[in-house]
């Protein structure tokens, strides 16, 4: 057994030796000395470092210039561990040394200078293998050299930390990062034995695009460094961006050897897409500031608006000489407090009092820009290998310190770096407690930080080569120390915040947000804090300053479309032209229109659609008041007509107008009134079954009794010279009965168009902004319900156009005949009017109601006001008085006196009167008024013009003639100028 473990460390060595050299010759690295210079204090325990202590060279590892940030970063951790030392709550009795390296900035470099750790842990060899003579347990000399490294603090460049992580799980070395972000670290299938005091970069990437997002940007230019910074952290970025609509106009990255050109060409790709105004820089801060270099150099017209990382962070050097083009910055920082003692440890420091740390000196110098004096330059010449000139520098002061004046600011990760050396600190005590039997006096959550003096920061060296660290600790597996204590460790900083581990071995996501702006009456510049981020942004936009805007700028390809617009695309997906929808449609989203549908409209916002009003006809519109005042007037002249009838019904006027259908039509008049108020009313399936059946069938009463009258004028006329024959069906009841069956007609019409199309209401759209509550007729069908009264109108009109010459006497077929004539113009007139306003349902009703009313007044008007003139203003007119010429008068007189017939007749129920004249009954015309208008009576012509020559005997229907009424008898026979006859009842 004891045979194997040589061979297998012996095998690990010789890998790691190989390894060593043959990265060393592939990476062509130098050794010109400073991968000999390091920090090496020796301990009990000896933790390693890695920082970039020096920037990046050109041919070489390793640049002249000195990082500032690395040399504070460095001195953090030294400070950490003095205060760790000092603290007897802390490891009591036990030391923790350092062994830190410099990694230039570059990952081989920094993989190469790991090695060192490696091989100080394979001295780390199993004591059980050797034997003292003297019996005693074999213990390892204690050295700056030889100790073992038990973790490592550091890298700072997420690139380095890949690289050097990969090699430490090797040999079960923990590691803690205080700077490293990128978000493959979090995968402990491959870093299983990393952790960090800080957030990867999925919170930050996370964090920009909300900022991004506040500012209303959807379009966006992005900039990255090579190495896993950059290229994990911009893919976490452009990943959000996607899932939260930020589109990315232009992705660059930025080589590791980039020359002024590649910048410059970025610049010129940045300037092709003029829209994104804003642009992400996911950059180391070298490269961030060589791309402020290049914009400058470009003389921009229209700056950008840049939005860092913490490799930017709140760095004031990164920005010297170019602060007017970083104005307006925003940046974001992990959220660091400032810790004072460490100031004062910094201030205190100088080259004389500060020789453990080998590149101090150089930091002095570049500081104050000056040289140490030679003896010290000859001294750092000798220990660090690198080479000065002088003769261009001053010699520095003895009384320099480093102060604000100066330009020191405490470096924004000297919080998470002093927090990795305490959780190592915490955890290895731990450790101490559980394999050492040593109980501490107070319980970790009683521990507290005990102030040291100012005087002694950290402890002098101890001469004591005998560890104070049990075995089982020192030799306990660093893959179970790392999840058993590491990772379990939580406890309060220095600052005041809560320091712990998620299981992945992250750091809590707490940043500032930074803007970057010119102080106010001064020149200079500052980073002011505007929010926060911590599991959600918190940031005030109003105290956001812009670069030459005086407003918040925009970054979009295309601007936001209006309400009711939607978007069309157009090569990206953040570049779009706004289309509107139609004024009937809403934004179902934000690249569709969806059409409302009839009777609804959409909302001002265009989100949603609302019920448009139901119109229909209201009573109180003016367009209801008119047609229902010419109804009522109508209605009220026809109930007058109707009293006066009523009232004079016995009188000869009345009964010689045919009282049955003189009321008949009066009814129907009444009826085409009232037809008014059914079409004005709202539409329901009473008031739409009460148009159907009003119209037609008032106009049907109307033109079928009219029909009967001039009907039964034409036959009498025309039979009357063919033939003395006694014609059928013009008795006062067959005439009503003719007019009934006519109606009845009508009456079938409609029930059967009821049938056929149900009553009912229905909605009608004669635009899209219109609902229109109508009944269920459609326009064509009403036309054809009314063909029938059609066919009757026209029937009237030709008997009226027939009956045009009878004798002046007989002239009610005149009025009726003008009657028709008007009825026909307005029906003309209306049909073209009502399909004509189809599209305004107001006039259409007010079209069709007057046009109704109109012909329900010709007809009362022109037949009944000489009726009514008589009735009211010449009743004495209203008489049985034979108005034909006096000779026929007088000879029907005496031809009564001298046959003894006795007196005259009265009236019979037909309106004319009889005498007896010789035994035979012979009939008399009463003449009254029969005139329309002005004309109030008339004389009849000497009946000897056309009648038989004297004592021929004819046969004639017309017996009397009486106000324009035509009354029969069975025969007449005409003796001279005296018409006698026999009734043949």
């Amino acid at each position: 057994m004891e045979m194997s473990k040589e061979i297998h460390i012996t095998l690990v060595v010789l890998v790691t030796l190989t390894f060593s050299i043959t990265v060393s010759k592939q990476k062509g690295l130098s050794t010109n000395g400073q991968d000999t210079v390091s920090v090496s204090l020796p301990g009990d325990i000896v933790l390693g470092g890695l920082f970039p202590v020096h920037e990046k060279g050109e041919g070489a590892p390793c640049g002249p210039k000195v990082y500032n940030r690395g040399v504070q970063r460095l001195e953090a951790m030294l400070y950490a561990i003095d205060r760790v030392n000092n603290d007897s709550n802390i490891l009591p009795g036990i030391t923790i040394g350092v062994h830190i390296l410099d990694t230039c900035s570059r990952d081989t470099y920094a993989l190469n200078q790991s090695l060192q750790f490696v091989r100080a842990s394979l001295n780390n060899l199993d004591t059980s293998v050797f034997e003292c003579l003297d019996r005693s347990t074999p213990q390892l000399r204690k050295n700056a050299s030889s100790g073992p490294v038990f973790g490592v603090i550091g890298g700072s460049y997420s690139s380095v930390s890949l690289q050097v992580a990969n090699l430490l799980r090797l040999f079960h070395i923990p590691q803690i990062s205080p700077a490293s972000t990128a978000k493959t670290l979090s995968d402990k299938s491959r870093f299983d034995l990393f952790a960090r005091t800080v957030p990867p970069d999925t919170f930050q990437s996370v964090a920009l695009v909300d900022i991004i997002k506040n500012f209303n940007w959807s379009y966006v230019s992005t900039i990255h460094s090579e190495g896993s910074y950059g290229e994990y952290g911009i893919e976490a970025f452009h990943k959000e961006a996607n899932e939260r609509h930020v589109c990315i106009a232009v992705a660059e990255k930025v080589p590791s050897a980039a020359d002024d050109r590649v910048f410059d060409s970025i610049l010129s790709k940045l300037q092709k897409k003029p829209n994104a105004r804003g642009v992400v820089l996911f950059t180391r801060a070298e490269d961030a500031r060589r791309i402020l270099l290049a914009a400058k150099r470009a003389n921009l017209s229209q700056p950008f608006h840049w939005i860092a990382s913490d490799g930017w962070g709140k760095q004031q050097k990164l920005l010297e000489g170019l602060e007017d083009i970083a104005e307006g910055a925003i940046t974001v920082e992990l959220q660091s407090e400032i810790i004072e003692d460490f100031d004062h440890y910094m201030m205190q420091l100088t080259p004389g009092t500060n020789q453990r740390n080998p590149w101090f000196a150089e930091y002095w110098e570049d500081t104050f820009n000056c040289v140490l004096e030679p003896e010290s330059v000859s001294n750092l010449n000798k220990s660090t290998g690198s080479k000065s000139t002088p003769k261009s520098k001053t010699i520095c002061d003895d009384n320099l310190r480093l102060s604000e004046k100066v330009g020191y600011e405490q470096e924004s990760k000297t919080q998470f770096v002093v927090d990795a050396v305490y959780a190592f600190a915490y955890a290895l005590d731990n450790l101490h407690n559980d394999r050492c039997n040593i109980q501490s006096d107070q319980t970790t959550e009683q521990r507290r930080h005990q102030p040291h003096s100012e005087s002694v920061w950290y402890r002098p060296i101890s001469t004591n080569t005998k560890s104070q660290a049990c075995p089982e600790m020192t030799n306990y597996d660093g893959k179970d120390f790392y999840n058993n204590y590491l990772l379990n460790v939580s406890f309060i900083d220095l600052a005041g915040s809560e320091v712990k581990f998620d299981r992945q071995g992250d750091g809590l996501a707490r940043y500032d947000i930074l803007n970057y702006q010119r102080l106010e009456n001064s020149s200079g510049y500052q980073y002011k804090v505007i929010g926060k981020w911590f599991n959600g942004l918190q940031l005030n936009s109003e105290t956001v300053v812009w670069n030459k805007e005086a407003e918040q700028p925009m970054s979009a390809c295309s601007l936001p479309c209006e309400v009711g617009m939607i978007k069309k695309q157009q090569g990206d997906t953040c570049c779009w032209i706004c289309d509107s929808c139609e004024s009937y449609e809403y934004v179902f989203d934000e690249f569709t229109c969806k059409d409302c549908g009839p009777g609804l409209w959409p909302y001002a916002d265009k989100l949603s659609c609302f019920s448009l009003n139901i119109q229909y006809m209201r009573w109180n519109s003016l367009f209801a008041i008119i047609p229902m005042a010419i109804a009522i007037f109508g209605i009220a002249v026809t109930l007058i007509v109707i009293v006066l009838f009523a009232k004079n019904h016995d009188t000869p006027l009345v009964r010689a107008s045919g009282r049955e259908l003189s009321y008949t039509l009066l009814f129907g008049i009444l009826v085409c009134y009232c037809n008014t108020f059914a079409l004005i009313a709202k539409p329901t399936i009473g008031s739409c079954v009460l148009q159907r059946f009003g119209i037609g069938v008032g106009f049907s009463i109307i033109y079928s009794a009219l029909l009967t009258k001039t009907n039964r004028i034409s036959r009498i006329f025309h039979s009357a010279s063919k033939s003395a024959q006694r014609l059928k069906y013009i008795s006062p009841q067959s005439q009503v009965i003719i007019t009934a069956s006519l109606i009845a007609i009508q009456i079938l019409i409609t029930m059967i168009w009821m049938v056929v199309e149900p009553p009912g209401t229905r909605f009608y759209y004669p635009d899209r902004t219109e609902v229109i509550l109508k009944c269920k007729i459609q326009d064509m069908s009403f036309l054809f319900s009314q063909l029938y009264n059609m066919i009757l109108i026209t029937i009237c009109t030709v008997y009226a156009i027939k009956t045009r010459k009878i004798p002046e006497n007989f002239n009610e077929s005149k009025f009726i005949g003008f009657t028709m004539y008007t009825t026909c113009i307005i029906w003309l007139a209306f049909v073209p009017i009502y399909f004509g306003t189809g599209n305004s349902y107001e006039i259409q009703i007010t079209t069709l109601c007057i046009s109704i009313s109109l012909s329900a007044s010709v007809a009362l008007v022109c037949l009944y006001s000489p009726k009514v003139y008589i009735l009211v203003f010449h009743p004495d007119k209203n008489v049985r008085k034979l108005t034909m010429n006096s000779t026929v008068y007088r000879r029907s007189a005496t031809a009564g006196t001298g046959a003894g017939g006795g007196a005259q007749g009265a009236p019979n129920s037909s309106g004319f009167s009889r005498t007896q004249m010789g035994g035979s009954s012979t009939t008399l015309p009463v003449q009254g008024s029969a005139v329309c208008g002005a004309m109030t009576s008339s004389s009849v012509q000497p009946i000897q013009q056309n009648s038989p020559k004297i004592n021929e005997k004819v046969s004639s229907p017309i017996a009397e003639f009486s106000n324009g009424e035509y009354l029969v008898e069975d025969e007449f026979e005409c003796g001279g100028s005296v018409c006698s006859g026999r009734s043949k009842n």
